[in-house]
Order: structure tokens, then C-alpha cells, then sequence
């Protein structure tokens, strides 16, 4: 699990879903709203030419890669870094020639950083550290550690660089943003040869919050991703049909996550009797996490259902911790979803009741077996204790 999903802050809009057809959900921050719809190829939403809006091209996919990531180009020249999306943290970085003093595998040469420092004083330089912490040794600069919840951490400096980006409309612009200049990182459990982290959390070092502060685009970040894998990510709020979203408020009480509160899940459209479950949205996960006691109770209710079906457990695939094989292999999930039904999370907001499905497509994968697995995991074995992350496979069908 790449994303930190814990050093957000400050605030933005919250977050938002909408099913596209054929493909995910993608989500953006607009004020104090989750929305998403089921929509389907029939009645498929049509994008609106945007001059507005930034769009970018997807790639990596949950299984087997593990991760996805797009390119970014910084820099003077703008040369191009592959990075990690991640709505669990806010800071943008790269591994950076500063010069290193550790850094790990990469597809492109180091960044090399401008000398245009990030002052202590900054607003930007206060929202990455903790209230009454914001101590620097040089006042001309601005320290950041980050440790992510998968054990990795980045410790840099912060500078200001031109990012190359294109308007859909094909108009360019070069805005100025901060990033870090990671010259110590350090691999978490989840690593993956990256340039470094795309950061799309709710804080004030987010890309999308600088480039809405400067009035280049909407305060909107979007993404999509393909069951089949890639998708696209987009910054701005014409690329979607607002009439085929379904809304729910954002829940105060998790205010430096993107998390419509607190849920209860269903099965098949039965109530699993489990209620009062926090939930939060992180695209840095590559799988869906549950706390201890949902996912010990749902893999129960699954595995009684299964056991009278054609498929068997099937311990010796290590792929992912339950897993189930068939008469014969299967190619892709279409040909076991049958077997499987569709989850729910209903978030209650005031009088209004929404609906959060997901599909067997968005929480299962076939392993290089061809094995079925199940893409949902228990957060207690990774430090998450009572919290829910609807991580990457989540977001697609």
C-alpha cells in the first residue's frame, strides 16, 4: 500500500465518484460531496469539451503490477517522471539529485532540483507538519519527512518548479508549483520502481489545490481506471455530466481523509448486520482493506455461500490470502463472477440513504494460476486497526 493515507491536512472540497461506462468510478474534490451513479453503457455519459481541465493518460493495472502511475513533465527543460498516484497524501516528490543520499531504482535519471527553495514561512511549507512543529533550521527552506503506511518514508527539501501541462483544449501553460526533493528514501513493503509520488490529497501542497490557487483550474481531481487496466486521471470539473451523479455529503469527522463517514455493508442486498464502519477512499491502496472483525465476518459468509458451488479453496496459491480454484482455470473474472455477489456500503446523509456497489469485478483477480482471489484484505495485519480503505480494485468494474 504505497499511499500514507494519514499525513493529509488543511482542507479542500471532498471527493466525489461517478461511474463511466464500461469503465470505473473516477472521483473529484467538489464542495463537501461524494457522488457516484450507476450508469451504464446504455446510458452512457458523454464528456463535455473542456478548456479548463487537465487530462492525463493511466497506466499499471492492480494485478499484476500492483500500482498505477502517470507521467508527469517537470523541470526546465520538462523531462518526464513516471509517479505514483496516490490520494492518500498530499506532497508531490521525486527522487532527486540533491545530490541523494539514498535513493532506489527509477525508470529516469534523478531530478535534478531549481534553485528556487520553498521558504519556512510558506503556508505550503506549515500544512506538512504537525500544529506547533513547524520548526526549520534555515529559515530560507523548507524541510518534509513523510512516512507512508506501507513502512516507506521520503525526507527532502522543497523547491519550485515549471510543470509542462496542456489545456484539453490544446492551449499550454507552465505554472510554477512546489514539490519535494526526495534525497532519502527509504523502500516500503509496496515499493515499486517509481520516479516518485503524485500527491492528490486535500491539502494545501496537493498539485490540484496549487493549481486551483493560482486560478487555473477547478478545485476537481478525477480518475478512472479500466478493470482491463490503465485509465485516465483529470484535474478540472468539465469532464463530467453532473446530472448523472448521485450525491452524499463528506464527513467532517475525517477531515484528513476523503471519507463519506461511517457505513453499513450489505451482500447480495442482505444486511451483514455490520454498521458504524469508517470508510475512506485511497488510490494509493492497490486493494480494498476491511478491519478485523468486517473481514473475518464477510470471508465467512463468503466461504459458506462458495462451499456449495464448483469452487475450492486453494491454499497453495500465495498470490493473495484466500483464493479459490474451479474445475479449470479461469481466464478472467468474467467467466466466475456468477459466483459471486455484488457488495454495498450505504452512508446515510441525514434523510438520504446512498449506495456505494461494488461489483465481484471490483473486488476480485485472477492470479497467473487461474485461480480466483479475493481482492479485499484484513486491515488489522497492516497497522489500519479499525478503518476501511476502499483502495484501487474498488474503482473499476
Amino acid at each position: 500500500m504505497q499511499g500514507s493515507m494519514f499525513p493529509f491536512g488543511s482542507t479542500l472540497p471532498s471527493e466525489a465518484f461517478v461511474r463511466l461506462p464500461d469503465r470505473s468510478f473516477h472521483f473529484q474534490p467538489v464542495p463537501g460531496r461524494l457522488s457516484w451513479s450507476r450508469n451504464y453503457a446504455a446510458k452512457g455519459i458523454k464528456f463535455i469539451c473542456a478548456c479548463s481541465s487537465l487530462l492525463f493518460q493511466v497506466h499499471g493495472n492492480v494485478y499484476p503490477t500492483g500500482y498505477y502511475n502517470v507521467t508527469m513533465y517537470i523541470g526546465q527543460p520538462a523531462r518526464p517522471y513516471f509517479l505514483d498516484l496516490d490520494t492518500g497524501s498530499d506532497l508531490t516528490w521525486l527522487q532527486c539529485d540533491a545530490p541523494c543520499v539514498r535513493c532506489v531504482e527509477a525508470p529516469h535519471p534523478l531530478y535534478r532540483p531549481s534553485n528556487d527553495l520553498v521558504p519556512c514561512e510558506d503556508p505550503i511549507c506549515a500544512s506538512l507538519h504537525a500544529p506547533g512543529h513547524h520548526n526549520c533550521e534555515d529559515p530560507a527552506q523548507c524541510d518534509y519527512e513523510l512516512e507512508y503506511a506501507d513502512g516507506g518514508s521520503s525526507l527532502g527539501v522543497l523547491v519550485k518548479d515549471a510543470f509542462a501541462f496542456n489545456y484539453t483544449n490544446g492551449q499550454r501553460l507552465n505554472p510554477r508549483l512546489a514539490l519535494g526533493c526526495g534525497y532519502n528514501q527509504v523502500p516500503g513493503a509496496s515499493y515499486h520502481p517509481l520516479d516518485g509520488i503524485l500527491g492528490l490529497g486535500k491539502g494545501k501542497s496537493s498539485i490540484v489545490s496549487q493549481l486551483h490557487s493560482q486560478k487555473l483550474i477547478r478545485n476537481v481531481v478525477g480518475h478512472c481506471l479500466s478493470g482491463g487496466g490503465g485509465g485516465f486521471l483529470f484535474f478540472g470539473d468539465d469532464l463530467y455530466d453532473s446530472s448523472r451523479v448521485v450525491w452524499t455529503s463528506m464527513s467532517s469527522d475525517y477531515t484528513k481523509y476523503y471519507s463519506p463517514g461511517v457505513a453499513e455493508l450489505f451482500f447480495g442486498g442482505e444486511t451483514t448486520g455490520l454498521k458504524n464502519l469508517p470508510v475512506v477512499f485511497d488510490s494509493g491502496s492497490s486493494y480494498t482493506y476491511l478491519n478485523r472483525v468486517t473481514y473475518q465476518t464477510l470471508t465467512s459468509i463468503m466461504k459458506k455461500e462458495l462451499s456449495a458451488k464448483s469452487l475450492k479453496e486453494a491454499p497453495e496459491d500465495e498470490t493473495l490470502p484466500l483464493c479459490w480454484k474451479g474445475r479449470r482455470p479461469f481466464k478472467n473474472v468474467h467467466d466466475v463472477k456468477k459466483c459471486f455477489r455484488t457488495l454495498a456500503l450505504s452512508f446515510t446523509d441525514g434523510k438520504t440513504r446512498t449506495l456505494f456497489e461494488l461489483t465481484p469485478e471490483a473486488y476480485l483477480i485472477i492470479s497467473n494460476k487461474g485461480n480466483v482471489c479475493l481482492g479485499i484484505l484484513n486491515g488489522a495485519e497492516v497497522g489500519l486497526q479499525d478503518l476501511n480503505v476502499i483502495g484501487g480494485i474498488g474503482d473499476f468494474v
